[in-house]
């Protein structure tokens, strides 16, 4: 089915962080997952943490749909502007890069399997993080998780939505079109 994960011994496609080489899918419930549960929101896609600045690749060849900010601390004291890319495969699915320091790629520009998209940003304000902040956000602080790449998965492209917000879904359900992208990392990682 179009947009749909194919099946793993199928697959095609890289690591997203290829400096990663713990290559960790957060497991269900864990944080950074999939859907993840954070009180008053859901997670719409997977953490990768990785080091600020580590390079983020696609995963397959497609083309560069939109650019734009994800994040910002106007918005959210605690976060620090970071910004996404969305490259529709061609095998259909609409993967968002998002959480990056820098894009390396404009709309319109056609990429390949491994070629870098960007890298990867620091989306947390440790100083401006306190008693008020979401647990799951106090929780990733001192894990010292506060850089990852933010992926997430759509068999259409995302829609904009009031219930959306850095990568949380606000409501009952989920966002049109989301695909949990665990499976094919999972696959992926172990190549």
């Amino acid at each position: 089915m179009k947009g749909r994960p194919p099946a793993p011994g199928k697959m095609k496609g890289v690591w997203p962080i290829p400096g990663d080489l713990r290559r960790t899918v957060p497991e269900k419930g864990k944080p950074g997952s999939f859907m993840e549960d954070r009180s008053d929101r859901r997670h719409c896609g997977v953490d990768l943490y990785a080091p600020v600045g580590s390079k983020v690749v696609s995963i397959d060849d497609g083309l560069v749909l939109e650019v734009g900010t994800f994040t910002e601390g106007e918005v959210v004291p605690y976060w620090k502007e970071t910004f996404y890319v969305i490259v529709e495969e061609d095998g259909g699915r609409f993967v968002k890069y998002a959480e990056l320091e820098t894009v390396e790629v404009r709309v319109g520009e056609r990429v390949r399997s491994g070629q870098r998209l960007g890298r990867v940003g620091s989306v947390l304000d440790p100083e401006k993080i306190d008693d008020d902040s979401p647990a799951y956000i106090r929780r990733l602080q001192e894990e010292g998780n506060v850089s990852m790449l933010h992926l997430e998965m759509y068999s259409s492209r995302p829609e904009p939505s009031d219930l959306y917000r850095g990568g949380n879904w606000f409501g009952a359900g989920e966002p049109r079109g989301l695909i949990d992208p665990t499976r094919l990392l999972a696959a992926i990682s172990k190549r």
